[in-house]
């Protein structure tokens, strides 16, 4: 049977790289004044999405809710929406199914649905960490800082949790939209201890190094990163950009070249051209 575990992961790939946008000018909280407690505090269980159903309406339920999933994964956001109103249609309970409809509203920008959606599935599993990862993503994106980091905190704090970097991730992109490079250098470094094979972690680490102005320390880690993952066009941008800051000649010919070439056409690439380097 299909994972939705491997949509949700997609979807919210997809998040991280809109994330990457500059912050607000003006902060609405700092790190300090960020909840750190999980808005649940146990006892945890399994994400429902590893669950057996209960029952054959439950049963139905999950396969259109997965299949909702997919599509929503493939960006065929309608079909989704059909999906999830069929799974609620055989179990009105199954909570999975009003997460899929969050995320679809979020995707729809249909707030206050959305906000609805996942309201329901997290007070049917409070503890669930898919739930919780996504609702506080959505909050994030509502300027609701305090709030998200309490479900990422509870997303993190769920043993069962087979993404342990995830929420970890996005609360540091999180916090680099509320302009906290510090306090995302901290998540970051937190994700990449929970799954030291995190391309991405490794990636936002030393975009948060950089947004704090230790180019050196960001430099370094970029050469980690491009030794044990294949090159992007940001990972090459950012490391362009940090070898400038360092007068490091050769190293910025070198990924100057790259973007030029093997991402010739990337948005980095533009920018590279236009002399935009921050």
């Amino acid at each position: 049977m299909i994972r939705m575990m491997t949509s949700l992961c997609w979807i919210v790939s997809a998040f991280i790289l809109a994330g990457c946008a500059a912050p607000a000018a003006t902060p609405q909280a700092s790190a300090r004044d960020v909840a750190p407690a999980p808005s649940y505090r146990g006892p945890y269980s399994r994400p429902l999405s590893d669950v057996p159903p209960a029952n054959e309406a439950a049963s139905k339920a999950r396969v259109h809710t997965e299949l909702g999933m997919e599509y929503l994964g493939i960006g065929r956001t309608k079909v989704a929406l059909d999906e999830a109103r069929i799974a609620l249609e055989a179990s009105s309970a199954y909570a999975p199914a009003h997460h899929l409809l969050g995320l679809i509203y979020m995707e729809l920008e249909q707030h206050g649905q959305a906000d609805e959606a996942f309201r329901r599935a997290i007070a049917a599993a409070p503890g669930d960490p898919d739930f919780n990862n996504s609702y506080g993503w959505f909050l994030c994106g509502r300027g609701r800082f305090a709030e998200a980091m309490s479900h990422f905190a509870t997303a993190q704090a769920n043993p069962y949790y087979c993404c342990k970097a995830r929420p970890r991730i996005n609360a540091g992109l999180c916090l680099l939209k509320n302009n906290d490079p510090a306090g995302a250098e901290t998540q970051f470094a937190k994700a990449l201890e929970a799954d030291p094979a995190s391309g991405e972690a490794l990636y936002q680490l030393a975009q948060a190094v950089y947004r704090r102005g230790n180019y050196r320390r960001a430099h370094d880690l970029l050469v980690q990163y491009h030794q044990r993952f294949d090159p992007a066009a940001r990972s090459v941008w950012l490391g362009l950009r940090a070898a400038r800051r360092l007068g490091e000649h050769h190293a910025e010919t070198s990924y100057t070249e790259q973007l030029r070439g093997r991402f010739a056409g990337s948005p980095e690439s533009a920018l590279l051209m236009q002399g935009k380097y921050e």
